[in-house]
């Protein structure tokens, strides 16, 4: 038998992403868009409505106080996710609430100061303005390694190899919001699983008028049959004899959140009175924030190739992160209860669809604002169990670690130092926060529990994130260990090229400010 030729053995590295059907600056037929970017809006509400669904009754808040905190969320990630993608890095990331600000903000909630309020209104109101202050001091972190270009800078220290365990953490980091979720209601969220599998995989060449439109529109297609299908059971009473906990998870009248609702209710800064401001409190959050600068790194590395798009340049980078410290600015002035980073389940969303157009994320972003603003129809949609999005979160999360794991197709893995890096980074970069988590729920307080609280909350909001502790350890091994000798082996050779504006005649046509302004802003 003749010897395999060594092109049909191995693939060749190719510098963007095959097989989208539009790309970041290529855009679909309006009605396609509108609907593609409704289907973006659905899918960022899961994390909009969870997060303040935990944190708000915990501060002392009522049904109203979550639905206003929903409300404000929805409507601030619509304007960060527009100025990002018009002025930021403008890749197609919707950028919406993080779960990386929790420690340092339940941290805040249990502060004695305000836990030993008793009236639960004035206690929210005033857990409300403490997390507010924090959030307006940490976003100066971003703001100035943003716009100093500093992290443009450290962003130098990165590598292909370096990259892996970083983008690919911030998939398989997120595992505990998958599976285990659908397993709170497994009668509703295997089905979800199976139907948006179907959909999205192997029906989608099933076309209508042209359109692939199981393919396209799974997601939207999917929420509506298994969203219908979870309120029959509730109607016909399935749920009526078992245990709350189920019932809460598997209802579809559980969320409050329609009979609180106002009709109309525009979100505005200092809405809950004047912010408060404590140092502690400050530092914390600067550790939220940091874990978000890094955390969106990845997503933006993984955004840029399910967008057919060419990796950003430093300085484009850089511009990106100073545009996520205004959100969070931003955040902390309307008291949307949490800060911003890049949606992953969103990017995830770019590769199912293979639509990485700006203009849908940027439709999406208007239906956030428009929503939020029009309270009771976008509690109608933010009603929609969680278990739901927890289905589709594994496809996704998944998804995205995939296209970490991409970039291991400009490195050599046949090096004994790389498989080391890699694999290490990764091990850790799951190891090390699941250590701090399973403490955490064991204590009741982080590995780190000193009398200096900010020092605490420093210390467990960076070893809880994933990304964080894979660019800790992946970037310190790559950079020095046998650095010299190593340079073709760590991707340097491809990866150089798209450190500078100028160093790909594509960054222009994907990088670009609107309206001219790179004549005010030249690009380094």
């Amino acid at each position: 038998m003749e010897a395999p030729k060594p092109e049909e053995i191995s693939h060749p590295p190719m510098d963007q992403l095959q097989g989208l059907e539009y790309c970041i600056d290529s855009n679909p037929s309006w009605g396609e868009a509108i609907a593609l970017g409704f289907q973006h809006y659905i899918l960022a509400l899961g994390t909009a409505v969870m997060i303040p669904t935990f944190l708000v009754p915990l501060m002392g808040g009522t049904d109203n106080d979550k639905v206003r905190v929903v409300q404000t969320l929805l409507f601030v990630e619509g304007i960060n996710t527009l100025l990002q993608t018009l002025f930021g890095t403008r890749l197609p990331t919707v950028i919406g609430g993080s779960w990386a600000f929790m420690v340092p903000i339940v941290s805040i909630i249990h502060d004695p100061s305000l836990a030993g309020i008793d009236d639960p209104h004035s206690r929210f109101l005033n857990t409300m303005r403490a997390i507010q202050g924090a959030l307006i001091a940490a976003s100066s972190v971003q703001i100035v390694l943003g716009y100093s270009h500093l992290w443009a800078i450290f962003s130098r220290f990165f590598s292909p190899l370096g990259m892996v365990p970083v983008v690919s953490l911030l998939g398989f980091g997120l595992f505990d919001r998958g599976f285990p979720l659908v397993g709170r209601c497994v009668e509703i969220g295997v089905p979800m699983l199976i139907l948006f599998f179907a959909f999205s995989q192997y029906l989608k060449n099933f076309h209508t008028r042209g359109l692939p439109i199981l393919e396209r529109f799974a997601l939207l297609i999917s929420i509506a049959v298994i969203w219908a299908y979870a309120h029959l059971l509730t109607a016909s009473g399935a749920y009526k004899n078992r245990p709350e906990k189920t019932q809460n998870h598997c209802r579809t009248d559980r969320a409050n959140l329609i009979s609180s609702a106002p009709w109309i209710k525009i979100p505005y800064p200092l809405q809950w009175g004047a912010p408060t401001f404590d140092a502690g409190h400050a530092f914390g959050m600067m550790a939220a924030v940091f874990v978000s600068l890094i955390e969106s790194t990845g997503a933006y590395k993984a955004a840029s190739r399910l967008a057919s798009a060419t990796p950003p340049p430093a300085h484009v980078l850089s511009r990106g992160i100073g545009w996520q410290g205004i959100g969070i600015l931003l955040d902390g002035l309307f008291g949307t209860v949490t800060g911003s980073t890049v949606s992953v389940e969103n990017v995830g969303l770019l590769g199912t669809t293979r639509v990485g157009s700006r203009r849908v994320i940027q439709i999406s972003a208007g239906f956030m604002i428009f929503f939020s603003i029009l309270g009771k129809f976008g509690a109608l949609f933010a009603s929609i169990p969680f278990t739901i999005f927890a289905a589709v979160y594994c496809v996704f999360f998944g998804l995205v670690a995939s296209v970490g794991l991409s970039y291991l197709q400009f490195t050599n893995m046949n090096s004994m130092r790389n498989l080391f890096i890699t694999g290490v980074a990764m091990f850790l970069g799951l190891s090390i926060p699941e250590y701090f988590r399973e403490y955490t729920a064991a204590a009741l307080h982080g590995p780190s529990h000193t009398e200096a609280g900010w020092f605490n909350d420093f210390i467990n909001t960076i070893f809880f994130s994933s990304p964080t502790v894979a660019l800790i350890v992946a970037v310190f091994l790559d950079n020095t260990l046998d650095l010299k000798e190593s340079a073709r082996d760590r991707g340097m050779p491809w990866w150089a090229k798209f450190r500078t504006f100028k160093g790909d005649g594509r960054n222009e046509e994907f990088y670009t400010l609107p309206f001219n302004l790179n004549r005010f802003f030249p690009p380094s």
